[in-house]
């Protein structure tokens, strides 16, 4: 029996939970909590749902503008508005620990759960994006990895006909061991149908919707709050299982109670399952919530109020009822073959009240759990490694005698290389509301019954904010915004999938905390808040803890759909310019890493720079001035053009470039192909409108430079009488394409 078990601070101790936070819980009780009290606490004290070691910082982000409807922290998911009375609403999750143990599980789990978090707003979910991290893949761990994680996340967005549009993935050794699975959902609701997560009204009857309760995730709040280890990693128990095609079920039944107006409040049994959802509704209205765990649907036999309460079984909603209203409820329900059972009801004393067949089994003030839950301030230092790291010395570095093999082989590192043998396995296209899909800079979106379209972004290069986490995580937001801009979106707002090791090593947090500042003064120079993340800590193996990877994803509106554009070269005889400033830089390049070894140098970013660089493209695009536009970024210039040649296999064109005058005096040949420096965007466009994209680029004072000219089936390079790079189109598509599948046979 629970009640058997000694309650003391070797237990709390045991749960996660420090001395000082026992004696706090003692103290906002009034007594000695019971067991199934201390793990109530200890789940929703947990840094995965508290954010106890983070939640101070997060005060240094901008969040609010005219345009955010529900912004960070108010709600599961922030929400803009984008005009005709629709909101987007958008969320990042991240599902690390489990992905490592149970990849094929946690994954699907992992876009369900985010998947939740939206519709419960009342928004219709439109687009699943993956961020992904993972070790080299010349490693047979991390091939399995890959491939289940892949394979989950299609099980589940395929059967829960969710369109999957793409996505981030890279691979680097520090995530070996720790792979980072981030799920970035996207729904579009009517303002009138924007419902919160809150269990007001007293009286009103609380329903349990879903599946039902088993023991699979207890403890999963807990155990994403600790580092992996070698025990840890064979903690099965602790991932639940998804079931996609009850999730679309539920979806639907929970979209229609909205939509009728029939439901008070809504929250996803997510993290902490019936707890958080429980004590968060309550302690949002500032009203108390009552239920009896002996009601709840249970899958297993003799489950305990403590395994009921902290169950992360799949696919269950916590729902507030309009009073007498419930049959028109539950006839929907029923409709869509949904179990509901009433549980209990909201009260008016402001405690999450719990009992098993009438007896009382745990009684805490809401608000205790959420509000009272400890924020730290943790040390910070600044990284050993962090100075000589930084020190990047060019004459060290010896040029190529190569450039055609340097092209191949950053064509051909995974990072770079082709997802098509990825994002293939996602069947459930939706092809009237997806106009691009994965493989171009930005998803787009169409926004049904309007001329607007949604861009789609999440990007993060981890390297950068290795080197320098506050320009790294300002790169993250640049890069981010400038793929919306080139599909023709204006950036409106992030969400971050924080992904840091152990906040109680002072490195680790002072990596953290420079990469908030950074996210922060980026998002105010572009005026995109955030309106939603996840803090992922903890994400360290026995070697040491994963390059700090703030994710950041972004949604873009594009007024008129018809404008967008894509990546690739779209005609014969096109110009192509390249807008920015080639800058002699090749810190954190996948250049430097893949040829030379070597993880140096120090990046760089004028954000000012960067912003008039998007507008001046934005206005090209809808001015109907460029036919594509693609961003520099992993693998410099040279693999933005080897792309926009080959991005489409039915559709190839090549590009004859010549390198004038371009860049600084002292830049080297392999700088201006593959150094990596931020805001640079290369577009295309009939030679009749060089003119007009001229006078835009003047007007927002942005450098230019004619590039050459598309067309034939090779890439060529030339630079003062010399052919530097002569490579055919097929030869170029056949090593970006066959990059990851040759690696997984």
């Amino acid at each position: 029996m629970e009640t058997e078990i000694k309650v003391d601070v070797e237990l709390a101790k045991e749960m996660g939970l420090s001395e000082e936070e026992f004696s706090r819980i003692k103290e906002l009780l009034g007594r000695e909590p019971n067991v199934t009290e201390l793990g109530v606490f200890s789940a929703m004290w947990s840094e995965h749902c508290s954010y106890k070691n983070s939640r101070k910082l997060f005060k240094l982000f901008p969040t609010k503008a005219s345009h955010v409807l529900v912004g960070a922290g108010e709600e599961n998911s922030g929400i803009v508005d984008i005009g005709d009375g629709l909101g987007v609403a958008f969320k990042i999750e991240s599902h690390n620990h489990p992905s490592a143990v149970e990849p094929f599980e946690a994954s699907a789990t992992g876009i369900g759960g985010c998947v939740r978090d939206i519709f419960t707003t009342g928004a219709r979910p439109v687009a699943v994006l993956g961020a992904l991290r993972f070790g080299s893949l010349d490693n047979e761990r991390v091939k399995f990895l890959f491939k289940e994680v892949i394979r989950g996340l299609a099980h589940y967005a395929n059967i829960a006909k969710i369109n999957a549009v793409g996505g981030d993935t890279y691979f680097d050794e520090s995530y070996a061991g720790n792979p980072l699975v981030n799920a970035f959902v996207v729904g579009i609701v009517k303002h009138g149908n924007i419902i919160k997560g809150a269990a007001s009204g007293i009286g009103n009857p609380v329903y349990y919707i879903g599946g039902d309760t088993g023991r699979d995730g207890v403890g999963g709040a807990s155990f994403a709050s600790k580092e992996i280890t070698e025990e840890s990693a064979s903690e099965k128990s602790a991932v639940a299982i998804g079931d996609p095609e009850l999730g679309r079920r539920l979806r639907e039944a929970c979209l229609e109670l909205i939509e009728k107006d029939l439901v008070v409040g809504m929250q996803d049994m997510g993290a902490a399952g019936l707890t958080c959802s429980s004590c968060e509704t309550a302690s949002r209205s500032a009203t108390g919530i009552e239920i009896d765990v002996a009601l709840i649907p249970q899958r297993e036999k003799g489950m305990t109020p403590y395994e009921i309460l902290l169950s992360e079984s799949q696919e269950r909603m916590l729902a507030i009822l309009k009073e007498g209203r419930e049959k028109e409820a539950l006839d929907i329900l029923k409709k869509w073959e949904v179990n509901a059972v009433k549980i209990g009801q909201v009260t008016d004393d402001k405690i999450m009240r719990v009992k098993e067949k009438g007896v009382v089994v745990c009684e805490v003030p809401a608000k205790a759990l959420t509000e009272e839950a400890p924020l730290y301030d943790r040390e910070v230092k600044e990284p050993l490694y962090l100075k000589e790291a930084q020190q990047l010395n060019r004459e060290s570095i010896t040029e190529p005698d190569d450039f055609n093999k340097v092209l191949l082989q950053l064509l051909d590192s995974p990072t770079i290389a082709s997802k098509e043998s990825a994002y293939k396995n996602f069947t459930a296209i939706d092809k009237e509301e997806v106009i691009v899909g994965a493989g171009s800079d930005g998803a787009v979106i169409k926004i049904k019954d309007t001329k607007m379209a949604l861009a789609i972004s999440v990007d993060c290069n981890g390297r950068y904010c290795y080197l320098n986490p506050y320009n790294g995580a300002m790169m993250a937001v640049a890069e981010a915004a400038r793929n919306i801009v080139c599909a023709g979106g204006r950036p409106l707002a992030i969400t971050d999938g924080l992904n840091f090791g152990n906040p109680m090593k002072p490195e680790n947090y002072w990596q953290f905390q420079k990469c908030i500042e950074g996210l922060s003064a980026a998002c105010r120079t572009l005026n995109t808040p955030v309106i939603s993340g996840n803090a992922s800590f903890y994400n360290e193996n026995p070697k040491g803890a994963v390059d700090p990877t703030p994710m950041v994803g972004m949604v873009g509106l594009i007024k008129d759909a018809d404008k967008c554009v894509t990546q690739d070269f779209k005609k014969e005889g096109d110009l192509i310019v390249l807008l920015g400033e080639n800058k002699a830089d090749l810190s954190g390049s996948e250049y430097l890493y893949l040829v030379h070894n070597q993880k140096k140098g120090n990046p760089q970013i004028d954000i000012e720079k960067e912003k008039a660089v998007q507008e001046a493209v934005l206005s090209a695009i809808e001015e109907s001035v460029v036919n594509s536009a693609h961003d520099c970024s992993e693998g410099g210039l040279m693999v933005a053009l080897a792309e926009a040649c080959i991005t489409k296999a039915d559709q190839m064109l090549g590009a004859a470039i010549t390198l004038g005058e371009i860049g600084e005096g002292n830049i080297r040949m392999d700088e201006i192909l593959f150094g990596e420096a931020p805001s640079r965007i290369v577009v295309s466009l009939n030679k009749d409108n060089l003119g007009s994209l001229e006078e835009i680029a003047r007007k927002h004072s942005v450098p230019y430079q004619i590039l050459g000219n598309v067309g034939g089936e090779k890439l060529t390079v030339q630079s003062e009488g010399k052919t530097i790079i002569n490579l055919p189109l097929d030869k170029l598509s056949k090593t970006w394409r066959e990059a990851i599948p040759s690696r997984l046979k």
